[in-house]
C-alpha cells in the first residue's frame, strides 16, 4: 500500500515502513539499545532524505525509551539527580546541534557529514564490540580465568572541580564531566538521529562509576527528554519530522520489541555483543560503499524539504 510521505516529500510503501519500525524494534529488544543508529541509516538507504530521517527518527527514538523509562521508574531504578544533570548538558547539546544542523543543511553538505559520521561511528563502535566479545568467547572456550577486576576509583573525575553529592547513586564527582556527557549525547542525537544509549551506557560505568543497577533507567530519562526536545527543534527550526513516518516507525518498533526481548534472554551476553558488533559493522560498511560508488543519476533535481530557505 503505497503512502505519501508529506514533510519527506517521497511515495512509500507503508508496510515496508512498518517493516522497518518492526525489524529495529526487533533488535532494539534482543540487544537493548534504541536503535536509532541502525534505524536513520536503514531509512536512508531506503530512499527517504537524511535530513528527514534524522529528524524522524529523534521522534521515534523519544516514544520508545518512554515506555522503558517509565518501567525502571516504578522499579526506582533511576537517579533523577544524575539525569537532571545529564538533560541540561543534553538540551544545550541539543540547540548546539540543530543549529550545526541548519548550517549543513544550507551550504548543501548536510548528506555527506551524516555519512561520514556514521562510517567513522559504527566502524569503530562495532569493531570494538566485535573485537572485544569474540575474544570473550574465545577465552570461554579455552577455559580461561579472567583477570580480576581492579578496585572501582575515579580518578580524574574525582580531582575535578565542582563537586556533587549523587545520593542515590552514592557518588560524589564533578559536574564537569556528566554535563560533558550530556552535551555530547544530546549534539549526536540531533545530527544523527540517534538515541546514544550505547555510548552513555558504558560511559556512566566506566567513567562516572555509576552502579549498573541505575545505568539504564538513567540513561532513558535521559533519551526521552533530550530527543523529544530535539524532535520540537527540528520540527520547529528545520521542519524535517515527518510525524507519519515516525508513527509508522512507532508502532512497528513497539510490536518488534517484545519478540526481540524474548530472543535475547536465549542468548549470553557475548553472543549479543558480538552479532550486535558485526550488525553495526555491516551498516557501516555499507555507508562507507554508498559514499564511494558512483551514483546511478549523476544530477538530480529536488525540492527543498519542508520550505526551508
Amino acid at each position: 500500500m503505497q503512502l505519501y510521505l508529506p514533510i519527506a516529500e517521497w511515495p512509500v510503501n507503508m508496510f515496508m515502513i512498518f517493516g522497518v519500525g518492526g525489524a529495529v524494534g526487533f533488535i532494539s529488544g534482543m540487544f537493548g539499545v534504541g536503535g536509532g543508529f541502525l534505524l536513520t541509516p536503514l531509512l536512508v538507504f531506503y530512499g527517504i532524505s537524511p535530513a528527514v530521517a534524522v529528524g524522524s527518527v529523534s521522534a521515534q527514538v523519544a516514544a520508545s525509551s518512554a515506555s522503558g523509562a517509565l518501567s525502571y521508574w516504578r522499579r526506582k531504578l533511576i537517579d533523577w539527580k544524575l539525569a537532571l544533570f545529564l538533560l541540561v548538558g543534553g538540551m544545550l547539546g541539543s540547540v548546539v546541534g540543530v543549529e550545526v544542523f541548519a548550517v549543513l543543511r544550507k551550504i548543501g553538505q548536510l548528506d555527506l557529514v551524516i555519512g561520514l559520521c556514521y562510517v567513522v561511528f559504527l566502524g569503530f563502535v562495532g569493531g570494538f564490540m566485535t573485537w572485544e566479545a569474540i575474544g570473550t568467547i574465545l577465552a570461554s572456550r579455552r577455559n580461561e580465568v579472567p583477570a580480576p577486576k581492579k578496585p572501582r576509583t575515579h580518578g580524574i573525575v574525582q580531582t575535578l572541580p565542582f563537586q556533587v553529592r549523587f545520593h542515590r547513586s552514592k557518588l560524589v564527582i564533578s559536574a564537569i564531566p556528566v554535563l560533558a556527557l550530556g552535551l555530547g549525547i544530546g549534539f549526536l542525537g540531533t545530527l544523527l538521529g540517534i538515541g546514544g544509549g550505547f555510548l552513555i551506557v558504558p560511559a556512566m560505568i566506566y567513567l562516572l562509576k555509576v552502579p549498573a543497577n541505575l545505568v539504564v533507567g538513567t540513561s532513558l530519562v535521559q533519551m526521552v527528554v533530550t530527543m523529544a526536545f530535539t524532535t520540537f527543534l527540528q520540527a520547529s527550526n528545520n521542519h524535517t519530522v515527518d510525524i507519519v513516518l515516525a508513527f509508522l516507525l512507532m508502532i512497528g518498533g513497539v510490536i518488534g520489541a517484545q519478540f526481540g526481548a524474548q530472543i535475547g534472554q536465549r542468548l549470553k551476553g557475548e553472543q549479543l555483543r558480538a552479532l550486535l558488533g558485526l550488525l553495526i559493522l555491516a551498516v557501516g560498511i555499507r555507508f562507507a560503499v554508498e559514499l564511494v560508488v558512483k551514483p546511478a543519476d549523476l544530477y538530480s533535481l529536488s525540492m527543498v524539504i519542508g520550505g526551508a530557505k
